[in-house]
Formats: structure tokens, sequence, C-alpha cells
């Protein structure tokens, strides 16, 4: 599997993206594999489980953008709302060729992709969602944090370029006596330094506040998983998450009929860079043994008028 690192302009915006392209063609019938990266994150996030797959002459194309706000794409001041993020990814999608995907989406790309797959059910075949965002309301003191009065203050003094620069000389004198963070410590801190950078800490204030206020997430996709039904779905969650609590997808399976739910016992909020091998096993799993839905706009119709008339029935 090879990498190519790709830059596009977007609407006026640049927006890098990596493709992953399997050494042997990919059938042409089989979905194209994005994946998409959650809040103050890049598409690095997911080169532990890239690197996983590229060992195992994974034979499906990978699209892995950096949202808008986020990583190397353009961070313009705009929209950082769940749908702006979803019709972005739709539009790189469909400039690159590409009219049919299984979208997997962590955390905040978790949220990125139900919106996706609920304004674009004719492009999405399969969802894959790991440790997501919009499945219910509790959420991490921290992030809602964001919804209060001078934060991006705060978080100019705390994440800066001279303290990033400590933390980096503090990390790399730890490596030198021996020492190693955890795989999801690293993806922790790589999240928290990214916003030592002006432009993506006010993307990041803007994306949180967009999605999460003092009382948790606002943003929820509860109350239209059924919508689900007739598209292969997956969840995977860290049994340890101190971020967004593994209830949500187990939840989430019970309200998305079929779906698969695979808990990581013992990850926390990455589980694709805390146990990579594990991951790919279950996601290669999972692509195996689905076949991607080719949803219509009267198959969704379909769906909404059925559960229109349950409702009204219980009235």
């Amino acid at each position: 599997m090879s990498l190519v690192t790709r830059d596009v302009i977007l609407h006026g915006h640049a927006v890098r993206f990596w493709e992953y392209l399997p050494e042997t063609p990919p059938d042409p019938e089989d979905d194209v594999l994005v994946l998409v990266h959650g809040i103050a994150g890049s598409g690095k996030t997911w080169r532990p489980l890239l690197d996983e797959l590229a060992a195992r002459q994974f034979p499906f194309r990978i699209i892995v953008p950096d949202l808008l706000g986020h990583g190397e794409t353009a961070k313009p001041r705009g929209d950082y709302g769940l749908g702006a993020f979803a019709s972005g990814l739709r539009d790189l999608l469909l400039a690159e060729g590409h009219d049919h995907v299984t979208v997997a989406g962590h955390s905040l790309g978790g949220g990125v992709a139900l919106q996706f797959a609920y304004q674009f059910p004719q492009l999405c075949g399969r969802l894959v969602l790991v440790d997501s965002g919009g499945l219910g309301q509790e959420v991490s003191v921290v992030l809602r944090a964001t919804a209060l009065p001078g934060t991006r203050i705060a978080l100019a003094a705390a994440a800066n370029p001279i303290t990033s620069a400590i933390g980096r000389a503090l990390s790399a004198a730890g490596r030198a006596l021996g020492g190693r963070l955890p795989a999801e410590a690293r993806e922790l801190a790589a999240h928290w330094w990214s916003l030592a950078d002006r432009e993506r800490r006010i993307a990041f204030v803007t994306t949180a506040r967009g999605v999460i206020d003092l009382r948790g997430q606002r943003a929820s996709a509860t109350d239209r998983l059924y919508l689900s039904s007739e598209m292969p779905s997956l969840i995977i969650w860290g049994g340890k998450d101190p971020i967004i609590p593994a209830k949500h997808g187990m939840e989430a399976q019970k309200a998305m009929p079929g779906s698969w739910f695979e808990l990581f016992e013992n990850a926390k909020h990455f589980p694709h860079a805390a146990d990579p091998a594990r991951f790919a096993d279950v996601l290669e799993s999972f692509l195996a043994k689905t076949t991607p839905a080719r949803l219509s706009t009267e198959d969704i119709r379909s769906l909404i008028v059925t559960k229109l008339a349950e409702f009204s029935y219980r009235q």
C-alpha cells in the first residue's frame, strides 16, 4: 500500500488529505474507505491503523482528510458545524471521483460521519463509529469548559509556541532516558499541542461550541438512528474512555438494527491507536461480511414515513 499526500483547492480553501492505494487495483465495486479524525486532531491520528493495514496488504483505497480548521487544511473564519463538515467531505469525495464510500469517524469525526450518512445516504454504503460524538449528552468536563467565556484566552496561555517547545523538550528528555508514553497518551498530547497554533485554537473553540455547551453535547443523532437500519454499521469504543462514555455506543447499538459493537476493554479514547492490530481485525471482518448499502431517496422516505406512522399510532 502506498501513501500519497494530496492538496486541493476546494471552494477557495486548501484541503490536505492522504490517499492510500493498495498494491493491486481495488475492485471497482468496493467502496472507498474514508477515515475522519476528531476535534483538534488530523488525519495523522489514523497512522497506527494505516501502518497495520498496509502490512496486511489491505485491498481498499483509503481517503484520510484533514477537516477544515484542522491539520494542514485551511482554517478560515467560517462554519465549523457538523453539517458543514459533512458537506465539505462530500464535495472533496465527489471532486476526487468517489461517489460511494464507507465512512469511519472518530470522536467529532463520528458525528461528522453520522451527519454525512444522514445528509447524503445515497453516497454512504457503510458506517463505522469510533468513540463517536453525537450519541449522548455526557462528555468530559474539559470539553464542556470550552463553552465558558474566556476559553480562547485561557487556551492561549496554556498552549502556545513557548509552552509547546517546553513540552516537547521534556518529552525528548524522557525518551532519552528510556521513557515512552503509551500510544493513547501520545495521541492526546498531539491533539493538545496542536492548539499552540492560533488558527487551530480558534477553529477548535468554534467547533466545540457548535456541538457542546456547559451541560454536555448539544448535537445528537439519537432521534434518527433508525435511518441506519438498512446501512451496515460498526461501533467501536474504548471501555475506559474518559471523554465520551462507552455506554453511548452500547445504547446506540440498540437503536441501530443489525449494527456491530466491539468494546476494547482496556482502551481509552483512541482504540485505533491503542490496539491497531485488533482494530484492523474487526474492521476487516466487518468489511468482508457486509455489503455496502445502495440507498435511494425513496428508501429513506419509506423509513421516515414508517416511523411517522408508528408515532401516530402510539399517540
